[in-house]
């Protein structure tokens, strides 16, 4: 495999994303520093085929980014492929308004191969490759510059390495018939919904108890405030306001600028200056979240009642006996919630009830909550058995 050089031109970026526009996939990572502000700050893109890879300083002066963000949202004859690719998807998303498309996650795809719900990617390299990975510039300050070359090479690993493994997974995917598994789960992970942040809806992030519609309403505009001033600012929002102090302004709403300064989580500062009258300009004018909009404890979390968490909890002692049985990871199966809800009665719109999922359990686990099926102990060992008759 061909190494470049760290590309910091726009003519050597272009030529690159020609000749990977005519792959079949290409690996893709990024690092970035985001611990001091809003947006990750992007400082590094990683990218690679089966025959060159390179690195893309996005940081370089008047490098056109154009056509390797083109690559990455707008070809949909190239197979993306990340490892744990959520916050890569995420800020190709900030920088595009949309994201990478078709896409692969290989940690998604090991959850299908009974390699564990999360296996980290050095575990990865090592179970395919027998490759340990060299981990000393993993806290390496991104954004500083020049970048040497011990750095250079650990970010190019990380596509080299998925390049090399990616063709390993798919082979055994196709073996056992489960490439299908993955379809409905790397459509989720790559839906745009999941890293747009709408400022109006920023506020169902934030735990409070009280559901009236006045506190909501409250909570609703401070948190569409706080997300804008951590993003003009660029800046975490728990630097601008924790969520705590926001849940409290919302249920004890000061009744002047001045009470500022007796609000814990505040500086006192605020009593007087432009941010905290930015704030209590929105206390004064927000209004009773409507009807329309206010959480639904069903929708929430269905009532499960005594008996109906023992069923959950069966429900969970049957998704560990399939899950080993399939070798796979019980969360690709089903979620905590999905086995509540069934176990409460929902029958509609559960993953569990649907496609590749109720052949391999929900068949089963249905069958378990209306009394066709039960478990029973054959010679020290946990066994299913089935009844004729529903109890």
């Amino acid at each position: 495999m061909h190494i470049h050089g760290l590309i910091e031109d726009s003519v050597t970026l272009a030529d690159l994303c020609k000749r990977l526009a005519k792959s079949d996939f290409i690996t893709v990572d990024t690092e970035f520093m985001r611990e001091n502000s809003y947006w990750p700050e992007l400082c590094l893109i990683q990218v690679a085929n089966d025959k060159e890879a390179a690195a893309i300083d996005p940081m370089a002066p008047d490098l056109d980014m154009g056509p390797l963000l083109d690559l990455l949202v707008e070809n949909e004859d190239v197979l993306k492929v990340f490892h744990a690719g959520g916050q890569d998807i995420e800020i190709v998303y900030n920088l595009t308004g949309k994201t990478p498309h078709p896409m692969f996650d290989t940690q998604v795809a090991a959850m299908a191969l009974g390699q564990g719900e999360q296996i980290g990617y050095s575990n990865l390299v090592d179970t395919y490759l027998g490759v340990v990975v060299d981990k000393g510039a993993r806290f390496t300050d991104w954004a500083r510059r020049p970048l040497d070359k011990r750095q250079i090479d650990y970010a190019i690993a990380d596509v080299t390495h998925l390049s090399k493994i990616f063709p390993k997974m798919l082979e055994k995917l196709r073996k056992s018939g489960r490439g299908v598994w993955l379809d409905q789960e790397m459509e989720r992970i790559s839906d745009p919904e999941n890293y747009r942040n709408d400022p109006d809806q920023v506020w169902q992030r934030v735990r409070i108890n009280s559901r009236k519609p006045e506190v909501l309403g409250r909570l609703k505009a401070l948190a569409r405030w706080r997300e804008l001033e951590a993003q003009g600012k660029d800046l975490p929002r728990g630097r601008i306001v924790k969520d705590e102090t926001l849940a409290d302004l919302a249920a004890n709403p000061p009744r002047k600028q001045s009470d500022l300064a007796k609000v814990r989580g505040l500086s006192a500062a605020w009593a007087g200056n432009d941010i905290g009258g930015r704030m209590m300009a929105a206390i004064a004018e927000s209004k009773p979240l409507p009807a329309d909009e206010m959480p639904g404890r069903e929708e929430r979390k269905p009532s499960l009642g005594k008996d109906g968490a023992l069923v959950a909890d069966l429900l969970k002692l049957l998704l560990k006996i399939r899950a080993k049985e399939v070798n796979v990871a019980p969360r690709l199966l089903a979620r905590s919630e999905d086995l509540e809800a069934l176990a409460a009665g929902v029958r509609k719109d559960l993953p569990i009830l649907e496609g590749w999922r109720y052949e391999q359990f929900g068949r089963d686990a249905l069958a378990l909550v209306e009394g066709q099926l039960g478990f029973a102990v054959r010679n020290g060992k946990l066994k299913m058995s089935r009844t004729e008759d529903p109890a």
